[in-house]
């Protein structure tokens, strides 16, 4: 994968983009975690696909969020990305805040996304099922919740990780701009728009995912007309990473 900066609004928003391959276009979208930077399962992705993954304003190197209020204008500041890249039609794939921002996207506008992929997505609310405050959790709580083997090799490297200083500043930088679009509740008024959602829609949920329970699976396939549902038993929310093959051959299966 190449690395690339964009500007986008004539230099209001700067960031860094990850892209190659070959194939129809796929804009990956990351979770508050920040940019998977040299992530495999993007490599696996592009062997089909021509694959887009830039870092949303307040992430790592992405610049401008202070020009964002809220998550509409996060919607709409990646429908300028497509315009600025020329991108059509892509297939779109979200994480976690990025699988909020993938369905906001294309409920202001599906006729500009091909498919759509979440992945164990925020955007909803069941008061029967609350989501944790991620704001309160240290690292390893996050750890802990996140992932289906926290003791693990995966738990292990993000462990450390987080305990390097370069990394601890870039995850405040990346949960205080998360802060403006999901604080307090991840509810900006999803619901009342989803329904505009007519793309083939495939949500991927791991079975362990203690940030995003499974319930909320269910509700994204029970609000996008036609969507379908692919559950990894061994993954918690980082499903991309913990089960690489089975993640990829699902999502290469319905987009192909």
């Amino acid at each position: 994968m190449q690395q690339s900066r964009v500007s986008i609004r004539n230099g209001k928003f700067t960031t860094s983009m990850q892209w190659g391959g070959s194939g129809a276009p796929l804009l990956f979208l990351h979770g508050a975690g920040g940019p998977m930077v040299g992530a495999p399962f993007l490599d696996e992705l592009a062997r089909h696909f021509t694959v887009y993954a830039p870092a949303h304003p307040g992430f790592g190197p992405g610049e401008g969020i202070e020009h964002l209020d809220d998550i509409i204008d996060f919607a709409l500041y990646y429908h300028d990305f497509l315009d600025e890249l020329q991108i059509d039609n892509p297939h779109l794939i979200g994480h976690s805040l990025g699988g909020m921002l993938a369905a906001e996207i294309t409920a202001l506008a599906p006729y500009r996304v091909n498919r759509l992929v979440l992945v164990g997505a925020v955007g909803l609310w069941l008061d029967e099922t609350p989501i944790p405050d991620i704001f309160i959790m240290n690292p390893q709580q996050l750890l802990q919740a996140a992932l289906h083997d926290p003791a693990g090799p995966l738990g292990q490297m993000m462990a450390q990780q987080f305990a390097a200083p370069e990394r601890q500043l870039e995850m405040y930088k990346n949960m205080s701009s998360t802060g403006k679009f999901l604080w307090p509740i991840p509810d900006k008024g999803l619901k009342k728009r989803i329904h505009r959602i007519q793309q083939p829609t495939l949500i991927v949920w791991g079975a362990s995912d203690k940030l995003v329970p499974p319930a909320y699976g269910e509700a994204f396939l029970k609000a996008i007309p036609g969507s379908r549902l692919v559950t990894l038993e061994k993954s918690g929310h980082m499903s991309m990473l913990e089960e690489q093959d089975a993640f990829v051959q699902a999502v290469t299966n319905f987009l192909l």
